[in-house]
């Protein structure tokens, strides 16, 4: 999963990519996209790691991207090169400031600066729809194709993202190649002074984001940056102490794989131990495919365990003596924890 970090100046974005990413890139630095990449922490993967002793063990991974924005004392606005990086991404998350920061005049206005990039995300979107439908008259495409088009110039007229189109509303295989802004998931970060790290957001906010069909979470990149930095038993105490449970890494995934709808399945054995991230009701055929495309193309059938079951029987031998091996066709829905071995002819 590719998340894209994107804020207006001073809002203390680069701190919160170091946060997540336990980086130390510097702050304030323009230019390029800065990366870092974090292991979804799982249990159990750790677990069948220890059982099957593989050569590899391969956690799930998120990649974060710092995307550079504009720089100035009381800029608000995204460059249009920073907007193009946004369409880069998998996930849109925006920091916004709460905090007070001495090298801007303004006080923090995080529901403001939220409408600002909602705005400038929608009008970027608008383009490409009418850029799309002016070539319309020329093309002659598709008749499908053009009442989406339609259907999207009217939702984002009205001031509403793409993303709150469902499936049934808009088709999306007409939308490949555009990546427009406002159908990416959308995270938004509120970073807020130390001692406001464990208080909950306003409602307000949390209600707008919500209507913007996003979620959102709270943080305090300052001081939960060091605490990153610290020694894995040390940094629990020091949470505590801001009256936090789980670190900033930890809520964040948690509030990433909510929003997407994510589970993972897992492959196993002397090889590799591995997880697999797939969107809630993916079947078995699609989640062969993200293990290799020959393996979606030549699908015959999926040999399922699931993780609750395997950690009963202890070994996937004892598993098929019990007869609880699950033997599933493409059409199977696959489930939080499950291990799959697909069978496969080409």
């Amino acid at each position: 999963m590719k998340i894209g970090l994107v804020g207006f100046a001073g809002s203390g974005k680069t701190t919160v990519f170091n946060t997540l990413t336990g980086l130390q890139v510097p702050v304030g630095f323009g230019g390029e996209v800065r990366l870092g990449t974090v292991k979804v922490p799982d249990e159990r993967i750790a677990a069948l790691s220890k059982i099957f002793s593989p050569k590899k063990t391969t956690y799930a991974e998120i990649a974060f991207c710092d995307i550079p924005g504009e720089h100035g004392a009381e800029k608000k606005g995204l460059s249009s090169k920073a907007l193009l990086q946004i369409r880069d991404q998998e996930v849109v998350c925006l920091v916004l400031r709460a905090f007070t920061n001495p090298a801007l005049e303004s006080d923090p206005d995080p529901s403001a600066d939220l409408e600002a990039f909602h705005a400038e995300c929608i009008l970027a979107d608008l383009d490409l729809v009418e850029r799309r439908l002016s070539r319309a008259k020329k093309d002659k495409p598709d008749p499908l194709e053009l009442a989406a088009f339609e259907r999207m110039k009217t939702t984002l007229e009205h001031e509403w993202p793409l993303r709150s189109l469902t499936p049934d509303a808009l088709n999306r295989s007409y939308l490949k190649g555009y990546e427009f802004l406002t159908d990416r998931p959308l995270l938004v970060v509120l970073n807020r002074s130390e001692q406001e790290a464990a208080a909950p957001m306003a409602d307000g906010l949390a209600a707008r984001i919500k209507e913007l069909h996003g979620a959102g979470l709270v943080l305090s990149a300052s001081v939960e940056a060091e605490i990153a930095g610290m020694d894995v038993a040390d940094q629990a105490a020091f949470l505590a102490d801001l009256g936090l449970k789980e670190s900033a890494v930890a809520r964040f995934i948690r509030t990433a794989y909510g929003l997407l709808d994510l589970v993972s399945f897992f492959t196993v054995g002397q090889d590799e131990v591995r997880a697999w991230t797939i969107r809630r009701g993916t079947t078995a055929r699609q989640a062969a495919g993200r293990i290799h495309s020959d393996l979606e193309r030549g699908f015959i059938r999926a040999e399922v365990t699931p993780y609750a079951v395997f950690t009963q029987y202890g070994s996937e031998q004892a598993v098929r003596t019990a007869g609880r091996l699950q033997v599933e066709g493409k059409d199977y829905v696959v489930s939080d924890g499950d291990i799959l071995h697909i069978r496969f002819a080409v």
